[in-house]
This record gives structure tokens, sequence and C-alpha cells, in this order.
């Protein structure tokens, strides 16, 4: 049920376990410090890679409003132009039914003279 080793005792696993927080510890101070060229070229490339996406989302935005009110301004054109032919439909039918009334009154005054 031992975890550990047959052969490690507990003065191993101490000096394991201290080497391990050393190595850590170096590891950690190996890093780049904040005010490092490196980091801050990194940074640098952070910050114009998030410009850039910045940049294109505009760009979609403005793009995406132009869409739509190029499809709007065609919406409106539209029915416009379908207003426009009910309008006129609308005339058609008055002039026609005028015409028919203008025909109707006539062979009515026509029928009233031939009666008298």
């Amino acid at each position: 049920m031992n975890a550990f080793k047959k052969n490690d005792d507990f003065n191993e696993r101490l000096s394991t376990a201290a080497k391990a927080r050393q190595a850590a510890l170096e590891k950690f101070r190996a890093r780049p410090r904040p005010d490092d060229a490196a980091v801050a070229e990194k940074q640098a490339a952070r910050l114009a890679t998030s410009q850039a996406r910045e940049a294109r989302k505009a760009a979609r935005e403005v793009e995406t409003a132009r869409l739509q009110a190029e499809a709007d301004r065609h919406a409106a054109e539209e029915t416009a132009r379908k207003a426009a032919a009910e309008v006129e439909q609308a005339a058609q039918e008055v002039t026609l039914e005028a015409e028919r009334k203008a025909a109707r009154d006539a062979r009515y005054a026509a029928r009233k003279a031939r009666q008298r």
C-alpha cells in the first residue's frame, strides 16, 4: 500500500521536494521581466493584432449597415413602385367606370329621346 518506491526513505523524499521547489523558483526567476524587450515586442504585437481585429470588426459593421441601408432603399423603392402601380390601376378603373357611366347615360338619353 506504500505509494513510494521501496528504497525511498523520508530524507530522499524531502530532498526531492526541495529540488522541485528550487526548480520551480528558478523557472519563475528565468522568465522575462515586464521591461524586457521581448515582452514589450510581444505586447506590441498583441496590441497591433487587437487593433487590426477591431478595425476589421468596424469595417464589417459599416458594410452591414451599408447593405441594410441599400436593402431598405430597395424595399422603399419597391413599395413606392407598387403604390404607384396601384394608384395607376385605380385611376384606370375610375376612368373606365366614368366611360361606362357616360355610355350608359348616353344610351339612357337616347332611349328617352326615342320615347318622346
